[in-house]
């Protein structure tokens, strides 16, 4: 498959699992919410694709995170069964063998955030700036630490503005009070995590050579 249709695959993949998680979710107006950012993202990536094209990788973090992504706004996030899942394939549940009671779908989720897409801000610092050496991964960090501060914040303002059960379905908090700022530090660990293994040395390769 050439680089050319690779993102029009996952594009149709991606569309396929739209359309199935969009039967019936459990809560319709927060999935409405959790899908304004998803309807608005993917066409700025498909035009996006004939002006900036991203690589093959950044493409894969982004199709990942967005199939994910839909499983939380079919379930709402802090509800997605997957100690259920886990208790039909495995006959034990995550939960239980974490020791926790917290749904921590969301969490997941802020983590991959910061691991996912980092590919992408990598090739975005690529094509806009000249960073080299430090200053190419600082830059790259600092854009998806400042996107997962803009998410919380959005996440507030939806919570305010629609208030009752939609506002706590959106946020889902589950009762924490530092909920917002735990998942910004996922996402920054977990842009952290991807940034040292794609700033790596590699074999045959120089010291100063670009992921």
């Amino acid at each position: 498959m050439t680089d050319r249709h690779y993102p029009a695959v996952l594009l149709a993949v991606f569309a396929g699992w739209w359309l199935l998680l969009a039967i019936d979710p459990l809560y319709r107006q927060d999935w409405f919410l959790e899908n304004v950012l998803v309807l608005i993202a993917i066409p700025v990536l498909v035009r996006g694709h004939r002006t900036l094209p991203l690589s093959r990788r950044a493409y894969t973090g982004l199709f990942v995170f967005l199939m994910l992504h839909e499983v939380g706004a079919h379930y709402t996030y802090s509800l997605v069964p997957y100690d259920a899942a886990a208790h039909a394939v495995a006959g034990t549940s995550i939960s239980g063998l974490l020791g926790v009671e917290r749904n921590h779908f969301d969490r997941l989720m802020h983590l991959l955030y910061g691991i996912l897409l980092t590919p992408a801000a990598l090739d975005l610092v690529d094509a806009r700036t000249t960073a080299r050496g430090f200053w190419r991964p600082l830059f790259a960090g600092t854009f998806l630490a400042s996107h997962a501060v803009a998410y919380e914040v959005i996440e507030w303002l939806a919570a305010e503005v629609f208030g009752g059960d939609l506002g706590t379905a959106y946020l889902g908090t589950q009762g924490d009070g530092f909920d917002a700022p735990k998942d910004m530090a996922l996402a920054v660990v977990g842009s952290l995590a991807a940034l040292a293994w794609l700033s790596r040395p590699r074999r045959g390769s120089s010291p100063t050579a670009r992921s």
